[in-house]
């Protein structure tokens, strides 16, 4: 999701860092015991090019400092990659595995929070330019379905291939820094 202005979750958190982050990870980690035991099993977590704009500040996690539609929706998307890297390293000899991806530019609802004009305009713009769902959803079946990658895990795909993520994206001091913090914010992990 990326919000048109700050709003929290019922947590008091940054609802874009809640929804895009903090709810992926704590229902990958309440799943894992049962994803553990299903060989072959596969975690696939949606993050986006929008990563690449963008590096963390561990002192603002909740983006108070932060304005505008997209830096909001760029941290969460680091941080989805750094949460991959962290749990590929923690799922390394279960036969679980964890790759995230982009899915390209989709004509999808992310936008619908958006001022009017802009609206307006990716809605020329997403009928022209823009990937349909269908098309937007096919690296995440790719990952999720493919044997070329049954096995690989801690990678970050675009277009069923896999790619390499911003410098900030390969921070493992980071991911594992993360982790942490919302391991403490969510209870879980």
């Amino acid at each position: 999701m990326m919000s048109a202005r700050k709003a929290a979750s019922a947590d008091g958190f940054d609802l874009t860092f809640a929804v895009n982050h903090l709810a992926p990870f704590l229902l990958t980690n309440l799943l894992l015991p049962k994803l553990c035991q299903t060989a072959g099993a596969r975690i696939v977590v949606v993050a986006s090019g929008a990563h690449r704009r963008a590096t963390l500040d561990f002192e603002d996690l909740m983006n108070e400092r932060v304005s505008g539609l997209l830096p909001a929706y760029s941290r969460s998307k680091l941080a989805n990659i750094l949460f991959t890297r962290a749990l590929a390293r923690r799922l390394a000899g279960t036969g679980v595995t964890a790759n995230c991806l982009h899915p390209g530019l989709v004509n999808s609802h992310l936008f619908h929070g958006s001022p009017a004009l802009l609206r307006g305009v990716l809605g020329v713009l997403g009928r022209t330019f823009m990937l349909s769902p269908q098309q937007g959803a096919r690296t995440s079946i790719y990952l999720a379905t493919s044997p070329e990658v049954a096995g690989a895990s801690g990678g970050y795909y675009d277009r069923c291939r896999r790619v390499t993520p911003s410098a900030a994206a390969q921070n493992d001091a980071d991911a594992e820094r993360l982790w942490q913090a919302s391991a403490r914010l969510t209870g879980a992990g």
